[in-house]
């Protein structure tokens, strides 16, 4: 059986020779990077836990795009290029069949979106996945009170402004179905719906079109209506969504039908889409950038003030206010859901 360094070598070092930035990579305690002439780092870090963020019998190469994919995704929400990753691997045991095919997954998804695999660590326990990806963002200086959150090519969560549109990019909702297929004991992995869940896209290429377009962003990984909550409090704003502005993939509506599909889309999560909002005279020209790689953009909402003290997400059907029900996922549930409900 291959000890640790072997499975690293034989599995996850490649030649960076060419990769940009790289000074050291693996081999060493530590990898040297170089960030490029006026850009700054942006880093994020995610675990993905068998039995929790996927199902342990998912295919390895699925399991291993999903996991790098996640945590580009974090990326794309604010506009970054992808650069390096650090990959800490946990196994029960040694299955070489199962690390080729974990591998061949992370490595397709790297390879196209440019990212290096710099380090990380193999070691043995219940099987998780804990990826650091780091990208590149312009440098701005300036502090983030005296700056108009649009002219500056970076997304975040707090630059929202009332009146702005609330946005969506592709179908939501359906990564929720995949699982519930999955989990019904469906295994069709070229499915609509299993191949949402099981390989989600990250929206790299829309976040950097439009980090000049939005005000604030997000990645859909819990569900609109918890996510948006997220960008409402950091901006001190409050939303409205209308419930029949929600882009419905015929997909989901015959998996789950029309009520189940939209609560895929507000509660379901794991969609990975991009959650925005952007002043109204800025949509035609962000669908337009994102029409080269044919991806859609639906407008579902818009932000306004309230004179409330919590800063919510109400529901509208026909502009009447309606009982939001379900609750967006989260790993340690809080005793109140006031803030996502109407």
């Amino acid at each position: 059986m291959p000890g640790e360094f072997e499975l690293i070598a034989r599995y996850f070092h490649r030649d960076l020779s060419a990769a940009p930035g790289v000074l050291l990579g693996p081999g060493d305690d530590c990898a040297l990077l170089a960030p490029s002439d006026g850009m700054q780092l942006a880093v994020s870090v995610d675990t993905s836990v068998a039995g929790v963020h996927f199902p342990l019998d998912a295919p390895a190469s699925a399991i291993g795009h999903r996991a790098l994919a996640v945590n580009l995704s974090d990326l794309a929400a604010m506009g970054a290029t992808p650069r390096w990753a650090l990959l800490a691997l946990t196994l029960p045991d040694v299955d070489e069949d199962w690390l080729h095919g974990f591998a061949a997954g992370f490595h397709a998804l790297a390879d196209r979106h440019g990212i290096a695999l710099v380090g990380g660590d193999v070691t043995r326990g219940p099987l998780s996945i804990t990826i650091t990806v780091h990208g590149e963002l312009p440098l701005v200086l300036n502090a983030a009170s005296t700056i108009d959150r649009v002219s500056q090519p970076i997304l975040r969560r707090d630059g929202a402004s009332e009146d702005d549109l609330v946005v969506i990019t592709g179908q939501p909702g359906l990564a929720h179905a995949g699982l519930k297929a999955w989990q019904s004991g469906q295994r069709d992995v070229l499915d609509p719906c299993l191949a949402a869940y099981l390989r989600p896209e990250p929206r790299i290429d829309a976040g950097m079109a439009l980090r000049e377009l939005a005000s604030a962003a997000l990645d859909v990984s819990d569900g609109v209506m918890g996510d948006l909550s997220h960008i409402c409090r950091a901006s001190q704003l409050s939303a409205a969504i209308e419930l029949h502005q929600l882009p419905l993939a015929p997909e989901l509506i015959a998996a789950l039908g029309e009520q189940g599909a939209q609560q895929a889309v507000l509660n379901g999560g794991d969609d990975y889409e991009l959650l925005l909002t952007l002043p109204e005279a800025n949509l035609d020209a962000a669908r337009a950038v994102l029409r080269a790689s044919h991806l859609s953009l639906t407008v579902i909402g818009r932000m306004h003030t309230t004179q409330e003290e919590v800063h919510r997400v109400s529901l509208l059907k026909a502009g009447v206010e309606q009982i939001a029900t379900g609750q967006s996922w989260q790993h340690f549930p809080a005793n109140t859901t006031a803030e996502v409900s109407s």
